[in-house]
């Protein structure tokens, strides 16, 4: 049977001929092996990302330790306590401000060198920094463990914007949020793999420590060996190379069919309106009124989403639970690593059943709930066993409606919200807004505890309860629309009702913004 074939006009436009089997044979196959190898082999970065986050807390004694008998070796004397603080907490928050640097140069690498290509270019940093913190011991230096944890930062940075955006770029319309939330999936199974490699009864001691920071080259490897077997994004070969044969054939590959017309229209239409129009910076995101609103709605939940204290209640549940005088307190730790896995898992079977706005309602809701309860069993550690019982079920509770909602689709509602010339820009600046506002809640909260104590939950309440109304007065539903039709949605500069825009068509959408005036 004659399938579907490619032909070129003289003006050198592609089109596609069917038969009538291929107009007949229904809807196209959505899953193929090349889009799930391309989804399991880009998310692989996330889950370094992941295991790097989640293997510093248990080893701390260890690693002061390390830091010490350096210092011993060096000067001849221990160090000082208060040099030993500033270079732990260097250690711990310098991911998060490497990755604030990086970020913003996402678009840099995504435009120029495609999405997939981008993804394997960074994976060199993650390698780099295995190198420097796993022979950091044995080089006596501390210097190569910061500077390691730095370059981990960068890798974070980058691929954090750059997974998402790809993953996006190939899935179908009606598995794109689905796909998206594997990236934040792999990025949990990460934290839980480093808390339970990070034990002392696994790698956890001062022998073998920097062997557990290394684990995450096998990951980084396996990448390296997979996903240049997989297809770039069509989106890209199409809008950002005009190259029109090869991005039909990744279409192709993607979609396990030939019958592939209706969605290769939509690009060629996205692309002929942005051919028109001039190529996006950070300036015109705040500047151009098709930018501003969507970027606004990207930064507020991006800030939201760090703002809430999750990664406070991720990072200090240790001492939370030992405070609340709970025995093995470690192990309620992995239990919240464990529940965070399973409803972000549970979130990829919701968010194209349910939609991304009602999860971030949801969430967002749920969530000033569960901080006004921690509020309480912070307060009263002293009242009984009933707190210890209502603390883990606050704490268990609040990870769970964060990775149902607010924590997986922020990282990629953002790429849903903007054109393809747009994209990996706004991808870098709400990237740089999540980890800024990251290390903020990192340096602030032990001083902030100290201020006011348990009361500090409040302001995190006060950040998530107006996270809510923003979220219901703003945030359009996504679920099942083409990119095409959400960004013309915000071309209508004026705001009538929830997610809804009106007015007329924005200028630089449709091709007359030129030489950067209107």
């Amino acid at each position: 049977m004659r399938k579907s074939e490619i032909t070129t006009t003289p003006e050198g436009d592609t089109v596609i001929e069917r038969n009538e089997a291929d107009i007949t044979m229904g809807s196209p196959k959505q899953v193929s092996w090349p889009l799930i190898c391309s989804v399991a082999s880009s998310v692989l970065g996330s889950l370094q990302i992941g295991y790097h986050i989640g293997n510093m807390n248990a080893p701390q004694k260890v690693i002061e330790d390390f830091f010490n008998e350096t210092w011993a070796f060096r000067y001849e004397k221990p160090v000082p306590l208060p040099i030993l603080s500033v270079l732990w907490s260097l250690t711990v928050s310098i991911l998060a401000l490497g990755a604030t640097a990086a970020v913003l140069s996402v678009s840099l690498f995504a435009d120029n060198l495609g999405r997939r290509n981008s993804i394997l270019l960074t994976n060199m940093l993650a390698i780099l920094s295995v190198l420097l913190m796993g022979f950091s011991k044995m080089a006596g230096s501390p210097e190569m463990l910061i500077i390691g944890r730095l370059v981990i930062g960068l890798y974070s940075g980058l691929s954090m914007a750059l997974i998402p955006l790809y993953i996006q770029e190939v899935s179908p319309t009606a598995l794109r949020g689905a796909f998206s939330t594997m990236n934040q999936l792999f990025y949990t199974i990460g934290i839980f793999l480093g808390q339970v490699m990070s034990l002392e009864e696994m790698l956890g001691t001062p022998k073998h420590w920097p062997l557990m920071l290394s684990l995450s080259v096998v990951p980084a490897v396996i990448q390296y060996t997979s996903l240049p077997f997989c297809p770039e994004s069509p989106r890209y070969l199409l809008i950002n190379k005009n190259q029109e044969y090869r991005a039909l054939r990744a279409l192709w590959d993607l979609r396990g069919t030939t019958d592939v017309v209706a969605e290769f229209q939509e690009m060629k239409e996205e692309m002929l309106h942005l051919h028109k129009a001039s190529k996006v910076t950070c300036c015109q995101l705040f500047s151009v009124p098709h930018y501003r609103q969507p970027i606004i709605i990207a930064l507020v939940l991006a800030a939201s989403t760090q703002l809430s204290g999750f990664n406070a209640v991720i990072n200090f549940s240790t001492e939370m639970f030992t405070s609340a005088r709970i025995k093995k307190p470690e192990y309620f730790t992995l239990g919240v690593g464990m529940v965070n896995v399973m409803f972000t898992a549970l979130s990829v079977l919701l968010v194209e059943k349910v939609g991304r706005r009602t999860l971030l309602l949801v969430g967002q809701m749920a969530m000033v709930i569960c901080t006004l309860l921690l509020t309480v069993t912070t307060s009263q550690y002293s009242e009984g066993r009933w707190v210890s019982c209502l603390l883990v079920m606050s704490i268990f509770s609040f990870v769970a409606f964060y990775e149902l909602g607010p924590g997986p689709i922020t990282w990629f509602i953002t790429a849903e919200l903007f054109s393809q010339s747009a994209r990996p820009v706004a991808m870098g600046v709400s990237g740089c807004c999540n980890w800024i506002c990251k290390f903020l809640v990192a340096m602030i909260y032990q001083p902030l505890t100290d201020l006011i104590g348990s009361y500090c939950f409040l302001v995190f309440a006060a950040c998530l309860f107006c996270a809510f109304i923003y979220t219901w007065r703003n945030v359009p539903e996504t679920k099942g629309r083409t990119f095409e039709d959400i960004t013309l949605e915000f071309s209508q500069t004026e705001v009538r009702q929830p997610g809804r825009f009106y007015n007329t068509p924005d200028p630089l959408y449709y091709g007359t913004y030129e030489n950067g005036s209107l």
